[in-house]
């Protein structure tokens, strides 16, 4: 009790007046206002100013915290490190959609009010901002800046940039930021340092994306369009590295800012430790390992079990100047696979998509190719607490998809299943059972062709782009027109360079091609980025299969205002039936552990990985250069 607000006085004047007349009634009155005045205690005390915000609870780090729990706070600082993309660049801008710039800026070069723990699915520490602040509702937010933030050139993060970026980015930026944007009812001033968000929509998660809003120099662009932006206009930022040099479609060379400004906050303690970065471009993957084993990158990410079993035993790798390491991870497996455009017929027939499925040999594809070293994904959500059940839908999974009952798909309700292989080249089971889905939505062979009842022949193509992962999809194409073959349906395998891959992809123009989402243990908002129906037509958009679900959507609106882990984790698990059972990819294998070739001298604390493995967070951020003995 907290005589300071007033409870005090009030509650003895309330137990005078019961004293008096002796009433249940009046008993009963007292309880419930006494209840509204902790609830209302309880809801002023959700609102103080904190170190960090959890989705659902509390963050798991205290407010003095030292580091993040994967990171070594004592690691040294220098060295450089040489990475490898595939591809080019003609951007140096990631915030807006003309130009192709290197991924990997917006993490290393521009920073957000608040910065995320890789151990925790969905927590937020103050980076930019020191403190933040939300209600019980959290239909607002609001942030206080740290006073010492500084961009690269030393000019103070204010008020004002956060307010313009969010503002200009959010209304005229990469389409990826624009959805926030979106559900802002109002940003403004509410202190020297502070910025108030407040929002149009429930949804719990905008809090913590307002924290991950990419915070840009406003004076930068004073009476410029940044949306017009040349090469030559490199967005200032408040990250620790600064772009020292590129050469267009060649390379581009990070330098690590010495008068950065938050070098010793406990989020940045042992991270960002590599005195330069650079980033070499390749032509095709093939080029870049070989670059790698030539001494002239520091480090791979391999995708392939078999060429990790069975391709990395060069001498550098037995002199142990290479070290193989492997790294575990407990996130979901996400979706890669190959998506079917339902926007063009047949493919807008389920009972086509699951013949389709049916067809594409798995199991002799993974042992041909993988040596079958790396199992299949058989959700969206497979590998956590989030994958649905595989067994009929059943407790609070099927009360939320009950009333959308009569639109669902064949499994949702009862279980669906990927097809299971014999493991043999001619997989006959399951092309016949192909031939027969094949068969119930109009379509029979005539003279070797399977046709429709306007006798036109079923004719699929499939776009690829010329890299690394799609080499091995192009190879798995091979097998799969084989089986195609025999159900009468030609499959065109069209392989693009990198611009013409993504201007079609944009268009989607396509039958099929290769999709990787990777899912996250906090699935939000992006979700409708993925599978909403407003975008399905939109080009440019991520919803490359063109999926429109009522049931998808609810599902993901009941995550968005879960109030509770348990209710969120039904509501992931429901998403996962209605994605799962609509038959819009065709799953290969899972990522179920990272796998990284690199030189001896890149080192990491081994003994504590994240919860989320390996990513942008791990390396580079938390590696360091340690030369040996």
């Amino acid at each position: 009790m907290n005589p300071s607000l007033g409870y005090g006085r009030e509650e003895r004047g309330i137990s005078g007046v019961i004293a008096k007349m002796g009433s249940d009634f009046f008993r009963r009155l007292r309880l419930a206002w006494l209840g509204l005045c902790l609830g209302g205690l309880a809801a002023t005390a959700q609102a103080e100013p904190a170190h960090g915000i959890a989705m659902y609870g509390l963050p798991a780090l205290p407010p003095d915290f030292v580091s993040l729990p994967y990171a070594n706070p004592d690691a040294p600082k220098g060295g450089r490190v040489v990475t490898g993309d595939v591809g080019g660049f003609d951007s140096l801008n990631p915030f807006i959609l003309r130009g192709t710039p290197p991924w990997q800026l917006v993490a290393l070069t521009h920073e957000t009010l608040m910065g995320r723990s890789w151990d925790e699915p969905f927590t937020l520490y103050g980076l930019l901002a020191e403190s933040v602040e939300t209600g019980a509702e959290r239909d607002w937010v609001e942030f206080t800046l740290r006073p010492e933030a500084r961009f690269s050139d030393g000019a103070p993060v204010t008020v004002a940039d956060v307010i313009w970026s969010f503002e200009e980015i959010g209304a005229r930026g990469h389409p990826r930021y624009r959805g926030f944007w979106e559900k802002v009812a109002r940003i403004e001033q509410t202190g020297p340092r502070s910025v108030r968000i407040t929002f149009n929509v429930a949804d719990r998660e905008l809090p913590l994306l307002a924290g991950l809003r990419p915070i840009l120099q406003r004076a930068q662009w004073q009476g410029r369009d940044i949306t017009e932006a040349g090469i030559a206009d490199i967005p200032i930022g408040s990250g620790p590295y600064r772009v020292e040099s590129y050469e267009i479609n060649r390379s581009v060379v990070l330098r690590r800012n010495p008068d950065y400004w938050g070098r010793d906050l406990p989020l940045r303690r042992g991270t960002n430790n590599f005195d330069e970065i650079r980033i070499e471009f390749y032509g095709d993957d093939t080029v870049l390992k070989e670059a790698f084993k030539a001494g002239l990158i520091s480090y791979v990410r391999e995708l392939n079990a078999e060429a990790w079993a069975t391709q990395y035993d060069f001498p550098a790798v037995k002199q142990g100047n290479i070290v193989l390491s492997e790294i575990a991870h407990r996130k979901p497996s996400g979706m890669t696979g190959f998506v079917m455009n339902t926007r063009r017929p047949p493919l807008d027939d389920w009972r086509v998509r699951e013949a389709l499925i049916t067809a594409f040999n798995f199991e002799y594809i993974n042992d041909t190719l993988t040596g079958g070293r790396q199992p299949r994904i058989t959700s969206y959500f497979s590998n956590s607490e989030l994958g649905m059940d595989h067994g009929p839908a059943s407790g609070r999974v099927r009360d939320l998809l009950e009333p959308f009952a009569a639109t669902l798909l064949p499994g949702t309700l009862e279980g669906y299943t990927l097809p299971l292989g014999d493991g043999t080249a001619r997989n006959r089971a399951n092309i016949r059972r192909a031939m027969d889905l094949l068969a119930a939505a109009g379509w029979q062979v005539r003279d070797g062709r399977l046709v429709n009842a306007a006798g036109k022949a079923l004719r699929l193509n499939v776009l690829l782009q010329q890299d690394g992962l799609m080499a091995q999809a192009s190879a798995m194409m091979e097998i799969y027109a084989r089986a195609l073959d025999r159900l009468g349906i030609a499959l065109d395998v069209e392989m693009t360079d990198k611009a013409q891959y993504a201007e079609r992809e944009a268009q989607y123009d396509f039958d099929l091609t290769l999709m990787r989402r990777a899912l996250s243990l906090s699935p939000g908002n992006e979700q409708l980025f993925y599978w909403g129906s407003a975008v399905a037509d939109q080009p440019g958009g991520r919803n490359l299969m063109g999926m429109k679900s009522p049931a998808a959507e609810a599902m993901i609106a009941h995550m968005l205002q879960a109030r509770d882990r348990e209710e969120f984790v039904a509501a992931t698990r429901a998403l996962d039936r209605v994605l799962m059972a609509g038959r819009y990819v065709i799953p290969i294998h899972q990522y179920s552990v990272g796998r990284i070739a690199h030189k001896a001298e890149l080192k990491y604390a081994a003994d504590r990985l994240p919860l989320y493995g390996d990513g942008i967070g791990f390396l580079p951020e938390v590696w360091w250069f340690e030369a040996d003995d």
